[in-house]
């Protein structure tokens, strides 16, 4: 099975599976280079998600904001 990129993975697939990294991580019974490539997917996955809430902060924020005929428009996803 092919591993998605972080960034093609909903929030709740990148969280669960950033999860899984920490237990990995924290257990210590992976070699060093396993742990760095883990460790590497985990920081990716950490940013996903970040960018994720940013995002549904940023679409709350426009549906709470005192204009109500405000235009929505949909968000466009930053590649960073």
């Amino acid at each position: 099975m092919a591993v998605k990129k972080p960034e093609n993975l909903s929030f709740d697939e990148a969280m669960s599976e950033l999860e899984q990294v920490v237990v990995e991580l924290e257990s210590g019974d992976i070699p060093l280079e396993q742990a760095l490539k883990r460790f590497e997917r985990g920081i990716a996955l950490a940013r996903t998600t970040r960018d994720k809430l940013d995002q549904a902060e940023q679409q709350v924020k426009i549906l709470l904001s005192q204009d109500d005929q405000a235009a929505l428009s949909p968000f466009e996803e930053q590649n960073s």
